[in-house]
């Protein structure tokens, strides 16, 4: 999508809200969408924003922006805009009517009280979200375990991150991406796994091309020729679910042919000889068998990345997205140490975050079994850091609970009976998402926090006006590991509050304030500084005045004189786990090979169910779509979902371009319109996941999870396709 970013930023001093109008200011600050967190500056008219201006200063992007950075100024002017509180109403057939902000705050509090006096404190559970600013999501994490001393919490970065952080913790003691973006300029060889750059982190593909340019190999896997993939030198059309398979084919090429970094494997890695030892299998003619790539590609990859002397692979959702989506990356990590290429210039690996504050939002307390800094909620001497930062007791702090699906299995059972959810749409994210619905309509009592009433806050019986992105400030931490500063452009309009707010006035009312009486999000950042404090993810020497002055600051950051830790794992670079051993997180500064067997996916094709769904993102749709779907020149881009099917599988089935055609699993069915395109696998069909309702593709994925790190198969299940009578009744 690179090519259009010249005729987009041309226009945009002429669209409809912002031309021959003088702003009142111009705000600095960050796109509300993907992990890039790309610089933009907001243009702003009567506390609305009307507009934006390129930053062109900013080091990640340039200036240049995609299809949703260029409008995602547009959405602040919805007529969806939330700006009162909202009680479900018997008589309304279902609906909502208006209800007083403080009237909505004490119903909230009465019905957590009334259910936690009833049922216990974990009969409370609390849902957020990986696109808040990272001070919400600490205070969402201290808010669960000391306001309402429930483990009941988690995040919608379990649908999106968690493989790779728990491949990275495994492999590195440490979860980030390794390397600043300008690493990959002069990589040799750029490996992208599972990762559509063109469409879900478009300004990364200029790094890509930047690369290319200076005689870069650059060699993508995925089952789609992804627009990234067409111009690529190398194209491997995996099956999918078998990247691990492929990863152990190289690194048994890498063994045979003596592709590999010795003194770096003796020196800085332990493992390597058990991992050794478990490919020795996976000759290139098994490897091609299980992942459906040619022999001969295989063996070039193999070379390409074993005999370059600088190299960089990223992956994103496509390896992660599986029932064993850590030993996919953990698969991936090992090519890499073998070949020694990390911890140095133009030498690197790094997971492409999805979400605007996936990193961030991962590391400071709002995940099931996680304190700030990245600690551990089960280690007494993690526990009682933060709890000494928080002025409880350790012994008071709830253990760790259980993963975000895991929750609408405990409201299945009984055990949780209130939920709090804030900028997380799981009627739409989860697989399986029929369940989720009877599980919402399920709950004694279901508060929602958001700005626009998503889908699942259709289920609420509560639903509080939150706030838009540029209508707070505080921090992000994008996909290099860097945090930034995202600054306020306007007020949050009508009773719209902003999210930190309206936690603290939920704790008034609850008559539980200690530890949530901030006056803003500073103090708020001020305090998760020191929780951090020697943590893996340190933020302690990150200030906002250091942010603003370097353009981002990539932590860990030990102290304000630190400037801070672009690339990780160099030389001689100590950290608090290994002290001067070594760069890696581990007691002994050494990297771990892990040995990653092939699994199959949970569920395969057969007789009954013959063909692969994989589900994804397009250019123009983020995440669940309660944003994209509701800004007008995003949805003309790609106003509906289509199901895309190679010609050969479209013939047998008697399909052609634009007939409706029925797709249905084991736990659902759906009627789209088949796209009929060569960039697919025969034996694959792509849904994009963007929608809701009948239109949604988690109506058909799998509930299997990781047994680590417990994300969804998303990538992954069996269906089987037939040509649909007739259009859906909807659409008639």
């Amino acid at each position: 999508m690179i090519e259009q970013f010249g005729p987009h930023l041309a226009r945009a001093s002429g669209t409809r809200l912002d031309r021959g109008v003088d702003p009142d200011k111009t705000v600095k600050t960050h796109c509300c969408f993907c992990g890039q967190q790309c610089g933009i500056q907001l243009k702003v008219k009567d506390n609305q924003v009307i507009g934006f201006e390129p930053w062109t200063d900013f080091p990640f992007n340039k200036g240049m922006l995609c299809p949703k950075g260029v409008k995602r100024y547009l959405q602040g002017s919805h007529p969806d805009r939330l700006l009162n509180a909202l009680v479900r109403d018997p008589q309304a057939d279902g609906g909502f009517r208006a209800m007083e902000y403080n009237d909505a705050i004490r119903k909230t509090a009465d019905a957590i009280a009334h259910l936690q006096r009833e049922h216990g404190n974990d009969s409370i559970a609390m849902l957020s979200g990986a696109s808040l600013t990272t001070e919400k999501t600490y205070l969402m994490g201290k808010f669960a375990r000391v306001c309402l001393k429930t483990p009941y919490i988690d995040y919608n970065g379990r649908l999106c991150m968690v493989s790779a952080g728990s491949g990275n913790k495994k492999a590195f003691g440490i979860d980030r991406a390794a390397n600043p973006w300008s690493d990959i300029v002069g990589a040799e060889v750029v490996w992208i796994s599972g990762a559509n750059v063109g469409e879900c982190a478009p300004i990364t593909t200029n790094y890509v091309w930047q690369a290319r340019e200076q005689g870069a190999k650059i060699i993508v896997v995925d089952p789609r020729i992804t627009p990234i993939a067409r111009t690529c030198d190398l194209f491997l059309p995996i099956k999918p679910g078998r990247d691990i398979a492929l990863f152990n084919g190289v690194l048994q090429l890498m063994i045979e042919n003596d592709w590999l970094d010795h003194p770096f494997i003796e020196q800085h890695t332990v493992g390597f000889e058990a991992l050794a030892e478990s490919v020795h299998s996976w000759t290139p003619a098994k490897t091609a068998e299980v992942t459906g790539i040619a022999e001969r590609s295989i063996r070039q990859a193999a070379e390409w990345w074993g005999t370059a002397s600088t190299s960089f692979l990223m992956h994103a959702r496509g390896i992660e997205h599986h029932s064993h989506g850590v030993q996919n990356v953990l698969g991936a990590i090992n090519i890499v140490l073998a070949s020694g290429r990390i911890g140095r210039e133009n030498c690197g690996y790094a997971t492409i975050t999805g979400q605007a504050n996936g990193q961030g939002g991962r590391e400071h307390g709002q995940k099931c079994d996680q304190l700030p800094g990245a600690r551990d909620l089960a280690n007494p001497e993690h526990r009682a850091h933060v709890a000494n930062v928080w002025g409880v007791d350790a012994d008071q702090l709830p253990q760790p609970g259980v993963d975000a699906y895991e929750l609408f299995r405990k409201i299945e059972a009984g055990e949780i009976r209130g939920l709090i959810s804030l900028c997380f749409n799981p009627l739409v994210s989860l697989p399986d998402n029929n369940f989720v619905r009877r599980m919402l309509d399920k709950l004694d009592f279901f508060v929602a926090i958001d700005f626009f009433l998503n889908d699942t806050a259709r289920h609420a019986d509560i639903v509080l006006p939150g706030s838009l992105q540029e209508e707070d400030e505080g921090t992000v931490t994008q996909i290099e590991g860097k945090v930034i500063k995202i600054n306020q452009a306007v007020d949050p309009p009508g009773d719209a509050k902003q999210d930190w707010r309206i936690i603290q006035d939920i704790a008034a009312a609850l008559g539980r304030t200690h530890g949530f009486q901030f006056q803003s999000s500073r103090e708020i950042f001020d305090e998760l500084r020191r929780a951090s404090r020697g943590g893996v993810a340190d933020y302690y020497g990150i200030t906002w005045e250091k942010i603003e002055e370097q353009y981002g600051v990539c932590w860990p950051c030990p102290s304000e004189d630190h400037p801070g830790t672009p690339r990780l794992f160099e030389p001689g670079t100590p950290n608090p786990i290994a002290g001067d051993k070594g760069p890696y997180y581990f007691p002994d500064g050494k990297a771990r090979f892990n040995v990653s067997p092939y699994t199959p996916p949970t569920e395969d094709v057969d007789a009954d169910y013959p063909v692969i769904l994989t589900t994804g993102r397009v250019v123009s749709q983020f995440l669940s779509g309660t944003q994209t779907r509701r800004i007008g020149p995003l949805v003309d881009q790609y106003p509906e979902p289509r199901v895309e099917i190679h010609p050969q599988l479209a013939e047998r089935l008697g399909i052609v371009e634009g007939d409706w055609t029925t797709i249905t699993s084991r736990r659902g069915e759906m009627t789209l319109k088949a796209q009929v395109v060569k960039t697919i696998r025969p034996d694959t069909v792509f849904i994009p996941y963007h929608w809701a309702g009948a239109k949604s593709a988690n109506q058909l994925t799998i509930a299997a999870q990781d047994p680590i790190s417990k994300i969804p198969e998303y990538k992954v299940c069996a269906v089987r396709l037939r040509k649909a009578d007739a259009a859906p009744v909807a659409e008639n």
